[in-house]
């Protein structure tokens, strides 16, 4: 005899109660410990103390989560309801030390292995990069080795900084040493601005990936865009990590390194939404710094990409 399926709970409606009022969950979801189970959950980790210019980005979570009110539950681009479709919940926050960033990657793998190995899905709210590596060792204990669709301005595959292996500017590379990606499947959108010499770019190949560069976006149809990334990621399980600074600071400017020369938002809300044709893990959103923001320019881009993930993931098998 099969149980009854027991239907979410969804986001306090904004019909119900003024959208400015009430808890700041994301989109006003219940928190993971007013639901018996959670399928997808959003996890802030307000950690930046991998960032190599401005900071700022731990406040990042708490600023996507006040911009998130304005979400309405249906999406009718990929005609689905994901708050009724499957449990989202607000995970609340990783507690990372500011000071020791390896004790902090530790911290986060352990949050993220708490909620993965319960069966959740997570849509990461960050911080600066640094933090998909701990939430990519997290996931690969579940899945392997993943495709990694990675979109920023930056390629993310240096060295070390003043001879620091964690930061921002190096988490996969680090991913790819530890065997966490797919050296196969995996892929930059939205790269561009100088970098320090060719041979990032050639290192950058020898860690698995091929770049997209943003310039392609004004030459190329965004549908031919999207076939060559579903069909570099095919079957395989997909992590995506999204760098608000794959935006133009047009779009973005609260993010800790802009580059000029960007996606619009447009371009990169439907990017994501062609992850309903893959096998889409877990994600995360990165690099929201809101003492640059205004208007909540950036909150307001990051929660929809958040809002979009969680769509996919409802249209999309584990």
């Amino acid at each position: 005899m099969t149980s009854p399926r027991i239907e979410p709970v969804g986001p306090i409606s904004g019909q119900d109660l003024p959208r400015y009022a009430g808890y700041s969950t994301f989109a006003r979801l219940p928190r993971a410990d007013e639901v018996s189970h959670v399928g997808v959950g959003i996890l802030g980790v307000p950690f930046d103390a991998g960032v190599t210019y401005r900071p700022g980005a731990r406040f990042g979570p708490g600023h996507i989560r006040q911009a998130s009110r304005v979400l309405r539950p249906y999406n009718p681009e990929l005609g689905v309801d994901p708050f009724r479709s499957m449990q989202v919940a607000d995970c609340g926050d990783v507690g990372c030390n500011p000071f020791a960033i390896g004790e902090a990657l530790g911290q986060i793998e352990r949050a993220a292995d708490s909620h993965l190995s319960a069966g959740t899905r997570l849509v990461v709210l960050g911080g600066d990069h640094t933090v998909a590596l701990p939430v990519l060792r997290s996931i690969a204990k579940q899945y392997g080795p993943v495709a990694v669709v990675h979109f920023d301005a930056h390629l993310d595959t240096w060295d070390t900084y003043f001879g620091e292996a964690y930061t921002h500017g190096t988490p996969f590379r680090r991913a790819s040493e530890e065997g966490l990606i797919d050296r196969q499947a995996s892929v930059h959108i939205g790269t561009r601005g100088p970098i320090y010499s060719a041979v990032d770019l050639s290192a950058d190949r020898e860690l698995g990936f091929i770049p997209i560069h943003a310039r392609e976006f004004t030459r190329t149809p965004l549908d031919r865009i999207i076939d060559r990334v579903l069909e570099r990621v095919g079957s395989r399980p997909v992590y995506v990590s999204v760098d608000i600074d794959v935006l133009d600071p047009a779009h973005a400017p609260g993010t800790g390194t802009p580059e000029p020369g960007g996606l619009t938002s447009r371009e990169l809300l439907e990017m994501i939404r062609s992850f309903s044709q893959a096998r889409l893990v877990s994600a995360d959103i990165v690099e929201v710094s809101p003492a640059y923001d205004h208007a909540e320019i950036t909150a307001l881009a990051a929660s929809s990409v958040a809002y979009e993930l969680l769509s996919v993931m409802a249209c999309t098998p584990r």
